[in-house]
């Protein structure tokens, strides 16, 4: 039986997010030089992060995270971890 503690929390992926709807990563779960290099651009757990858009046919995404806006495609933000988090929001310096 598997327990969750995190009343209240949805835990979902990064793909899940609707626009300006605020999350903070929790994990990457993509191995090799792909997980690698999604650490590496910033999406680390506990890093508040938003989706900003999405092309019109839904892929790819803009991702707002610690100050950038990074483009993902839908196979690799369902790689990330997030729990909805309305009290966080991203910092918006590269904002247009």
């Amino acid at each position: 039986m598997k327990t969750d503690f995190n009343f209240g929390v949805e835990a979902l992926v990064l793909s899940d997010l609707g626009p300006g709807e605020p999350a903070v990563v929790e994990s990457v779960a993509a191995p090799g030089p792909i997980g690698r290099r999604l650490l590496d651009l910033g999406f680390l757990p506990g890093t508040p992060v938003a989706l900003l858009r999405r092309a019109p046919l839904g892929d790819p995404s803009v991702y707002q995270i610690r100050g950038s806006q990074l483009c993902l495609r839908r196979s690799e933000a369902s790689r990330i971890r997030v729990r909805r988090d309305p009290g966080v929001a991203p910092d918006r310096e590269a904002s247009p």
